[in-house]
């Protein structure tokens, strides 16, 4: 699913496209099951946010605890804190499955992860705040920029709507 890739690091982000853009399904699968098996240090069937996180650092990329279990739960749909083989190739794939209300559901747990406190709307502090939290270090204008691109009211703050519609691309 596409919504929660977002707060995930762009390591991870050219990972996913790189295995989902591969044109030959035969291929794709064939690549899915290789990472799959690396990352699944254990040999259990399942990837842990543990296993995730490790992984990404033998790779030389670093992956924040956050981040790691926000890719877990971006996908684990039997609830079980873990990805398995099917759960893992939807979230490299982006293809979900869950029903609309499921999506809604993911997308505002996301973006309670970007609001402060008492806050309905993300701003560019809360933004900031949230990224240096996954390891980006930021300036508020820096911010400013990137909630620029998807405010479409133009009032300096990304809405849920807005929020929702930036995950959807």
């Amino acid at each position: 699913m596409k919504n929660s890739q977002r707060q995930l690091s762009s390591s991870f982000m050219k990972l996913c496209e790189k295995l989902s853009s591969d044109n030959n399904s035969e291929d794709k699968n064939r690549d899915l099951a290789a990472v799959f098996e690396y990352m699944d240090a254990n040999r259990d069937g399942r990837i842990s946010a543990e296993e995730l996180k490790r992984s990404f650092k033998t790779l030389g990329e670093q992956l924040s605890d956050d981040e790691a279990e926000a890719a877990v739960k971006l996908s684990d749909i039997d609830g079980d804190g873990m990805l398995d083989f099917e759960e893992f190739a939807q979230l490299i794939k982006g293809s979900d499955g869950f029903t609309e209300e499921e999506k809604k559901s993911k997308i505002m747990e996301a973006f309670r992860m970007y609001i402060a406190e008492g806050e309905d709307c993300i701003t560019p502090r809360s933004l900031k705040m949230m990224l240096m939290k996954l390891g980006e270090s930021r300036t508020t204008d820096d911010c400013v920029v990137m909630i620029k691109a998807f405010d479409r009211n133009a009032d300096g703050d990304l809405s849920f709507d807005e929020f929702a519609l930036m995950m959807m691309r």
